[in-house]
This record gives C-alpha cells, structure tokens and sequence, in this order.
C-alpha cells in the first residue's frame, strides 16, 4: 500500500497480512503510519497504489460502510458514537431491529443490548444516554456494537486507553474468545505489557515504511523497542557530537521544579521528579507513556492529584495561569494545534501571553511591545521579512523560536519543552537544540520531552523514563546512552492494570 498526502508520504509499500484466529499487534512511534493504514482497510482512505485482497479477492472499499458490510469492524481510541442517544440506540444505530409494521423495536432492542453489554460485564440501564456514563464504559459500548456485527476482522485502537483493570481483564477474555472463533484482531498499543499477553504476531511500522513482521514470540521486548526506534543496541554515536549531559550548572542546587506523586486517572500514576536550575531533565519513554500528559499536569493544563512547587513554593493545580505566575512555560507538542495562531503576524504571536503585562488602563503599550519583539527576534534568529509577517507563512523551524519567544518573554523558571525540534528542518533542529542548551546555562529549569534517544543523550543532564504513567527509571551521567535508555523502556515490571498472561499463553509467547 501507498497512501501520499499534501508533502507527506504517509504510506510507502506497506505490506500487512492478517489471518483468521490471529491478534495481530500493530505497532510504531507517532507518524510511523499506523493510522493511515487502519483509514486504508476500513474505506476511510482510498490508497494511490497496491492491492487490498479480503478472503484471497481483491477489494476497494469507497465508504467505510462499505468495510462494515464486508465484516470489518473498528473501535477507535476516542469514542465515536453518539453521546445524547441511549446506549441501547448507539449499539444498534443503522440496523435497528423492526417490526412487521417497519417500525424500531425498542423492547427487542433492549433486551439484545442488555445481553450484549452483560456479556461484557458491563451492568448498565441501556435507556439512559451514553454520555451519562464513564469513558471507560463508553467504550466497552462502543466494543459491544463492534462484536455484535459479526464481524471478521476487529481492529482495535489503543483500546485500554480509558479502561480500568477489570475492564482491560474483561477486554482481553473477549480478544481471546475472538480468536477461538476464527475472528481475525488487529492490536493497535504502544504498551508492551498488553502486546505480549495476547498478541500472537507483529508488525513494525516506522516512517511509513514496514520494517518488520513475524510472530510476536520471536522478539523480546528490547529488540521490540529497538525496531520501533529505529536504533540498534550497541550502536555508536558518530564522532565529534557534543554531549551536554552533566555540563550545566545547578546540579546541586535546590530544584526549581518538585512534582509529587502526580496522578491522573488512567493516565499518570503518582510521578515524581525534579528540575534544578540550569539542568535539561529528559522525558523517555515510548508514545502514549505519559509524558506529555505529565507536562501538561505540570502546566497545569491538566487537572491531577499530587504536589507542584515552583522554587519552594506550592502551585494550584489544574490552573494555567497560576503556573504561569509560578514560572511555568509549556512549549505544546502540536504547535499548529496548540501553539500558534497562523493569522497572526510574528509580533502578535510573541507578545501575546505577556500583554497583561504590556498593558496599562487596559491600552497596550506598542514600544514595550516591539522592544521585547525586536529582543527575541534578534536572540532566537527568527527569519521573518519583519515582526507583521503572518507566522503560518514561516517554516516551521521558525515557528518554534516564534513560540519559544513567546514563553521566553513570560521569564519562566521552568520551561517544559514538548518534541521542540519535532517537524523542523535540520539546520533549525541544531538552532534549536543549541538554544535549549543556552538556556540551561543561563540557569532556567528546562524539561525536554523527545521521542529522539540521541536528542534525550545529548540534551539531558538526567532522563527520567517513563512508561504507562509511571516512572520505572531514572538515568544519569555516564548511564545516560541508549542502550540503558532502551533497556529502561523494555525491561520495566509488569503494570497491575495489565493483567498476566495465562501459563500456557506465557509458554505461547516465550
């Protein structure tokens, strides 16, 4: 398969093949194209090239209908069913059960929903509105009107993301019932744990690219990791590189950043960490391993439990703009989405989180404005025609420095920096980098989230690894190189909300 978008080359002669009674993990880092190819086997997308064959017939699904009536089946990470209709009208929507009048039998309807849900372990009143229950039920809802297709191939995405332990237990007893039945599985996680209890084979995806398939059996976890990375254990870095680990000043001073015990449900399970001034402390950990939602916890951009203190002091939680105050920046992960505003010029974007400060009797002071805009321009190397160029006409190197000059003239203590160099050319990637490490020195608390080892080797004085919404590592010094890092990321202990394999199924799969 190759499936081209706008500049992106999303997939590139894809080879997958899924058999019956097979789960089939599917598994790579973000844009490695997992996505694109689930859009591509269900009719969302219609590939440029390559040939999609369904029980040995080639097929071209035109509607993701289409791949309904041909028993394929999705569950998404996000919940995408109706949330003011009842539970029972979201299970049957589109094939609801009829009279001989043509009219929807409803008492039929509920009592086939409350089998369904019942079967899952799911006790709930099937007339009252999705939206009145939990997430985690929502989607065992949204599991119960996949199966209760008949469906062939079930594809699964991320589908514990908001379940809790006895659901995720339930989930797997249902896989595992699937797979007796002949029902093919497509395992879409980036939780290991999960993978290696009920996946019986494998396919890395990484760059749009297939780098690996087979049985699951034939990888341990390291090599696993290793492919998804695309780095070797072992493998050297090239000669003459920088590393800044260990370099910065502070490393005994007292933290400018403490988190305690932060927790999120379903998301982060009591993380602690510090921040020191003029350290760069990494984030490692593969996707979906909380880093950015313990960034945004941090930032408060995020409602957690647990303790932040900025330079001793406590900060209100679920607050932006008490971390602001605090001395907190968080540099966004998706800076398109979540960071600048494109119709806006270079100066706007800038000066925008400072102009309460730039006000007076609600009048912005324009002087003080172009004076810290012509400060970061010049100090960032922002290549701009001027500061009233539209920042969405500017690479996206240069959009970085727009929106670190933002945060930068807020004069943090901590600056929580979100994949900054992900999505930018080369060149600016080093700019960028180098920047980060001039901060340090300058004695700002940074935070440096990279889903690149040798950007976390390189950069970080520390790396705290993350995995499941738990801290399972911590590395530094001369223990900061990949294959301590890679070894965090794969040898952590099993989490309790996974359950264990079976002694046959741990036999299975070695």
């Amino acid at each position: 398969m190759t499936k081209t978008f706008p500049g992106v080359l999303a997939l590139d002669r894809v080879d997958f093949t899924l058999r019956a009674g097979e789960v089939h993990a599917l598994v790579g880092e973000n844009g490695a194209g997992k996505s694109t190819l689930i859009k591509v086997l269900t009719g969302v997308h219609r590939p440029d090239s390559g040939e999609l064959c369904h029980h040995g017939r080639a097929v071209r699904f035109a509607t993701p209908l289409q791949a309904q009536h041909a028993g394929i089946s999705t569950i998404y990470q996000e919940v995408n069913l109706i949330p003011l209709m009842s539970v029972a009208r979201n299970l049957f929507l589109g094939r609801e059960p009829r009279t001989r009048l043509g009219l929807i039998d409803f008492r039929r309807m509920h009592r086939a929903a409350e089998a369904a849900l019942r079967d899952l372990g799911v006790p709930v009143d099937v007339h009252q509105p999705l939206h009145t229950l939990g997430v985690g039920a929502q989607q065992m809802v949204a599991l119960a009107r996949a199966m209760s297709r008949d469906a062939r191939v079930v594809i699964m995405d991320e589908p514990t993301s908001s379940l809790e332990p006895r659901e995720v237990a339930t989930l797997f007893d249902v896989i595992r019932a699937l797979r007796d039945q002949g029902v093919a599985v497509v395992y879409v996680s980036h939780r290991l744990d999960e993978l290696y209890a009920v996946c019986d084979a494998v396919t890395v995806l990484r760059d749009g690219r297939t780098v690996h398939t087979g049985p699951l059996a034939d990888l341990d976890r390291l090599r696993l990791v290793s492919l998804m990375l695309g780095r070797e254990m072992g493998e050297v870095r090239s000669e003459g590189v920088t590393k800044f680990s260990g370099t910065h000043e502070g490393a005994a001073a007292e933290p400018v950043l403490e988190a305690t015990e932060l927790t999120v449900p379903r998301r982060l399970h009591g993380i602690s960490l510090t921040v020191r001034p003029g350290e760069v402390v990494g984030l490692g950990g593969l996707l979906g391993s909380g880093r950015s939602e313990t960034a945004k916890a941090l930032a408060g951009a995020l409602p957690a439990g647990g303790r932040v203190t900025v330079a001793g002091l406590p900060v209100r939680r679920g607050s932006t703009a008490a971390a602001l105050r605090a001395g907190i920046s968080l540099l966004p992960e998706d800076r398109k989405a979540e960071g600048i505003l494109p119709g806006l010029s270079v100066r706007e974007n800038i000066a925008l989180a400072a102009l309460p400060r730039l006000t007076r009797f609600g009048l912005v002071s324009r002087p003080r404005v172009d004076r810290i805009v012509d400060t970061f321009v010049q100090r960032l190397n922002i290549k701009a025609s001027g500061p009233d160029q539209k920042v969405g006409e500017l690479s996206g190197g240069n959009q970085q420095k727009v929106l670190l000059a933002r945060w930068l003239a807020m004069h943090p203590k901590v600056l929580l920096l979100d994949e900054p160099t992900r999505g930018i050319d080369i060149g600016a990637k080093a700019e960028v980098q180098r920047l980060i490490d001039e901060l340090a020195e300058d004695g700002l608390g940074v935070l440096l989230i990279s889903s690149d080892l040798e950007e976390l080797i390189e950069g970080a004085d520390r790396v705290v690894v993350l995995r499941d919404g738990t801290v399972v590592g911590e590395l530094a010094g001369d223990e900061v190189t990949e294959d301590h890092l890679m070894r965090a990321i794969a040898d952590a202990a099993l989490p309790a909300a996974v359950p264990a394999p079976s002694p046959k199924e741990a036999a299975d799969h070695g």
